[in-house]
């Protein structure tokens, strides 16, 4: 049986990346492959939220999903002027990461990080990773597309997915508790695709 993958050429025609499933109801949607490449996208349905040590910025790859769809979400986190946030590697202190409220049928993937800096706290002679300038995370997240799974699906309209961004932050001087900030996304439910779509010749 043929298990579907993606292809990412570049303007030469030559293989840039390239993306396979595990499973061949499972598919990457195509806003999720390219903004889990960098590409830049207008986000969609997004939502801002404004804490006392950074600016937080999440929006989905896709406003609609289907039952076997990869899709992403995106967390686009500006730290304050000053401030920095810790980054996975940090002992002592809670790196910033994603939480997805478990639900069936719907599976998170590991979070996608990316490079962070060195940070030196000269009083306590002190070397941790943090993220001081703006940065994207990506959770991956799949919607099941087994019979069992598009079987308790049918006949809904949405699918709502809840979590949180956990980090910490500081600045030269204070360091603030950490803190949890909450986060929601609907997206509208649709069939999965049984036919391929005919393109009307040009």
């Amino acid at each position: 049986m043929a298990f579907p993958g993606t292809f990412m050429l570049d303007r030469q025609g030559r293989v840039s990346s390239r993306f396979f499933e595990d499973f061949y109801i499972d598919r990457n949607t195509a806003s999720s492959v390219m903004l889990r490449l960098g590409a830049g996208m207008t986000p969609v349905a997004a939502t801002k939220i404004s804490t006392g040590q950074v600016e937080i910025t999440t929006f989905p790859s896709d406003t609609a999903v289907a039952p076997g769809n990869r899709f992403s979400l995106a967390f686009d986190v500006a730290p304050h002027a000053g401030m920095h946030v810790y980054a996975p590697g940090a002992s002592g202190y809670k790196p910033v990461s994603v939480t997805i409220a478990p639900q069936p049928f719907v599976q998170v993937r590991p979070l996608q990080y990316p490079r962070s800096e060195i940070y030196f706290f000269k009083p306590l002679n002190e070397r941790v990773p943090v993220y001081q300038k703006p940065f994207r995370l990506i959770q991956e997240v799949l919607l099941e597309g087994t019979p069992q799974a598009q079987a308790a699906l049918q006949g809904k309209e949405s699918l709502t997915i809840s979590g949180s961004v956990e980090y910490q932050a500081c600045d030269d001087k204070l360091c603030f508790n950490p803190a949890s900030v909450p986060v929601t996304w609907t997206l509208t439910l649709r069939p999965i695709l049984r036919e391929r779509p005919v393109v009307p010749p040009r």
